[in-house]
């Protein structure tokens, strides 16, 4: 399943010749993982209050294009494995075909203590 995320590039996310300076990115593909994880009706807030908190443990990144002010992306978030323990989803980011970024990026579940955790077998039900 694969989920797809629009984002356009504003003046604030760019450097001074106007490419998206490229921490920014991290910040898109963020907001599509959560965006995701929302619409599989998972509700982050209740798992926090559960105890339970996301956490990135691993990001690959590849830089393979510029983006620049104005522009219309999308971000595609694809689970490529999940082993209950860890999630490790593929996410690409594109400018029409034009690919951007993309992204292996490693996710698993904390306790409050910051100890790893499996993950919760309604969110293994989800995926």
């Amino acid at each position: 399943m694969k989920h797809v995320f629009p984002v356009r590039v504003y003046y604030e996310d760019t450097d001074m010749g106007g490419v998206v300076y490229h921490a920014n990115y991290l910040r898109y593909i963020e907001r599509a993982r959560s965006d995701w994880v929302r619409n599989l009706g998972n509700d982050q807030n209740a798992m926090r209050e559960a105890g339970i908190i996301w956490v990135v443990r691993r990001v690959e990144a590849d830089y393979l294009a510029s983006a620049r002010f104005d522009d219309e992306l999308l971000v595609e978030t694809e689970v490529v494995a999940n082993s209950g323990v860890r999630l490790t989803m593929a996410q690409l980011i594109r400018r029409g075909e034009t690919e951007v970024f993309r992204a292996t990026v490693t996710a698993v579940c904390v306790n409050q203590d910051g100890r790893p955790i499996r993950l919760p077998a309604e969110i293994r039900a989800l995926l």
